[in-house]
């Protein structure tokens, strides 16, 4: 079959669809990446077919220009509460989320991209598109050519489960009171290509989902949401494994990883690094650190258990590791899990971070920190040392394992795109 992979120009977000699109090219299927140009060096480098669609997106300059002013970062993140219990979450909390971020980020990122992938999936003529969460403009490209779609989630499924909560709170409101930001742009982008709306433009036929069972948080059944778990396989790009990370440590070794777009996206660290890299000269363990080259330069001198990198193969650093400090990144998170580590999250506070962190911490594999280098030696101290912490992830990374890998998806996929219901 021929299989469209169309995800928004965020190179995180490519990554985490590697590992299935080199599986169903494995099977003898034809496969392309379809995004907008900028994506073109992280496709190439990934071995994958590349077909840009459209032009850049100018999301994050706009961002960093509104964040200047408050306007879309405000005291949280939009949605940043959709773990909360649901008599919590009031219909005024979902209409200002969605009214922030379907103009500002949502449309954004999608509008620049819609008409040319819709016409690769006219010309081309996919079976199946598998598509980013963001990539609204996917599932509609996908029925303008008759193709089946499934949406694959970096984690938590947060979208979802704020979508079903908004639909029940807006049936509570008066008929003129009701509003639907997302409904009534995908409604819009769809009829310019004689196309439909319903939920299914926003869960996709379903939905490919690495998140272990314990951590999920509750879906409306309304939105009819057909989960297919997979187990998370960690890429993280080109990469040399250096000499020193091909041996085991030896003693305790703690990773210190603050993700990529801290420094590429959001202009530096939400913590104090240079303080924080000095109280961890206090624990009994060797640090390894990942700073950018360009991020260094304030630091001065760092305790002598401290080492620096500039970057390594997450995954291959997380097998030697004891514990992890992180964002709470997604990415960052599963391959820390599926390595069975504790984790010490002082995460960012964007989207879905917070809400990440407070789960595993939730279930006894992790702790949430303030950015305070006293705090963050603390705990740090514990995910080293703490039996528990370490068997509560042990127990998460069976469930991880225990799912079928990319491989095993593909005969899924086969049967979701041949299927006449689509």
């Amino acid at each position: 079959m021929r299989v469209v992979v169309a995800t928004i120009a965020e190179r995180t977000d490519l990554l985490n669809l590697v590992p299935l699109a080199w599986a169903l090219r494995s099977a003898g299927h034809e496969v392309v990446v379809a995004s907008q140009p900028e994506l073109a060096g992280a496709v190439s480098a990934a071995g994958l077919p590349f077909a840009p669609v459209g032009r850049d997106h100018g999301f994050w300059r706009m961002m960093r220009a509104y964040s200047l002013l408050g306007v879309l970062e405000k005291d949280t993140p939009p949605f940043g509460m959709a773990d909360a219990p649901e008599h919590e979450v009031t219909w005024d909390y979902l209409i200002e989320g969605y009214r922030r971020v379907v103009p500002h980020w949502w449309r954004m990122v999608n509008d620049s991209m819609a008409d040319d992938l819709v016409d690769l999936c006219r010309t081309w003529k996919p079976d199946l598109v598998v598509w980013d969460p963001i990539t609204f403009c996917a599932p509609v490209a996908a029925r303008a050519c008759g193709a089946a779609h499934v949406r694959y989630i970096w984690g938590v499924d947060t979208l979802a489960r704020v979508r079903g909560l908004f639909l029940e709170r807006m049936e509570e409101q008066a008929p003129e009171s009701r509003e639907d930001p997302l409904g009534e742009w995908l409604s819009g982008l769809a009829a310019r290509y004689g196309v439909g709306f319903d939920e299914e433009l926003v869960v996709g036929q379903a939905t490919i989902d690495q998140v272990p069972d314990v951590l999920r948080i509750p879906v409306d059944d309304r939105l009819g949401v057909r989960y297919l778990g997979m187990r998370f396989v960690p890429y993280n790009g080109r990469a040399v494994v250096p000499d020193w990370l091909r041996r085991p440590a030896e003693g305790r070794r703690l990773c210190l990883t603050l993700g990529t777009s801290a420094t590429d996206r959001f202009g530096g660290y939400t913590l104090p690094l240079g303080e924080v890299l000095e109280a961890l000269g206090q624990v009994d363990a060797e640090v390894v650190a990942t700073v950018p080259l360009k991020a260094r330069q304030d630091l001065g001198t760092v305790p002598s258990n401290v080492r620096l990198v500039d970057y390594v193969p997450l995954h291959a650093l997380a097998a030697t590791s004891t514990a992890t400090i992180n964002h709470g990144g997604t990415g960052t998170v599963w391959t820390g899990l599926v390595h069975g580590l504790p984790q010490l999250f002082v995460p960012r506070p964007t989207f879905d971070e917070p809400m990440l962190a407070r789960l595993i911490q939730g279930q006894g594999a992790g702790l949430v920190a303030e950015p305070d280098p006293d705090e963050i030696l603390r705990a740090s101290e514990r995910v080293l040392t703490e039996p528990a912490l370490a068997e509560r992830a042990a127990l998460l990374r069976e469930q991880m394992l225990d799912r079928p890998t990319p491989a095993a998806m593909t005969a899924e996929l086969e049967r979701i795109a041949a299927s006449p219901s689509r």
